[in-house]
């Protein structure tokens, strides 16, 4: 813990700057595992085989009560806005798609852009402590009494190496949790995307019926047939003698 201290003290106003910038990153961390890893875990495939049974059963009223219960989940959240609309036209269908889908963007992005922030940040501010490092390193150098340029040449130093050091322990863990989180926001997408299409054509094969030539003309030539018998027969007309 002392070795920290000093190592804050030897880093000086840049090393409180870039602890303050870890402890923001760390906070959106733990928002975010929580959220990408807990909240909206679901298990896409078990979800997609209950929603596409109750549609077959035409439950459709099931199917959103097991989306609401589930609803945490950007999957069942975008699948509920879809089976609200199973009783409009394709269209209505993919609208209600894309309005739920730009609804839980906000959410599953939320904070990501920080992460690379801070990292970035971090690196600068430990390389504008090198600087300073340096700088009071010169000025030792240059104005210093002889007998004190040793101890303000290796505090100068000392602060120059200390802020790069401790710039790139907080970027580069961050940039490494970042990847990860950004996977799995991805992986979230792509089970959006999946489950509803899914979800869509099994709405649309709902309302299909197969065209064959049984379907197509069995009730024309029935009809037709009736009406044919119902027709009177024309009178035949009388041959005259011949003269």
């Amino acid at each position: 813990m002392g070795d920290i201290f000093n190592l804050l003290l030897d880093a000086g106003f840049a090393g409180f700057v870039i602890i303050g910038l870890g402890l923001f990153a760390l906070v959106v961390i733990v928002e975010r595992v929580k959220y990408l890893f807990k909240e909206t875990s679901l298990d896409s495939e078990s979800f997609l085989k209950q929603i596409r049974t109750l549609i077959r059963e035409d439950k459709i009223e099931d199917g959103v009560n097991f989306c609401s219960a589930n609803e945490a989940s950007p999957v069942a959240y975008v699948t509920r806005a879809i089976l609200e609309k199973s009783d409009r036209d394709s269209r209505a269908i993919e609208e209600a798609q894309e309005v739920a889908v730009s609804d839980i963007i906000p959410n599953l992005t939320k904070g990501l852009g920080y992460l690379t922030m801070v990292a970035n940040v971090a690196t600068l501010v430990g390389l504008l402590g090198t600087i300073q490092g340096l700088i009071m390193s010169f000025k030792a150098v240059g104005h210093a009494e002889p007998g004190q340029k040793q101890a303000l040449l290796a505090d100068g130093i000392s602060m120059a190496m200390n802020t790069t050091a401790l710039g790139l322990s907080v970027a580069i863990p961050v940039m490494i949790v970042y990847a990860f989180l950004h996977s799995r926001q991805g992986k979230i997408f792509e089970q959006i995307t999946r489950v509803s299409g899914r979800v869509i054509e099994e709405l649309k094969a709902r309302d299909f019926a197969p065209f064959g030539e049984e379907t197509v003309f069995s009730n024309d030539i029935g009809s037709d047939s009736k009406l044919v018998e119902k027709m009177p027969e024309k009178p035949k007309k009388k041959k005259t003698p011949a003269a």
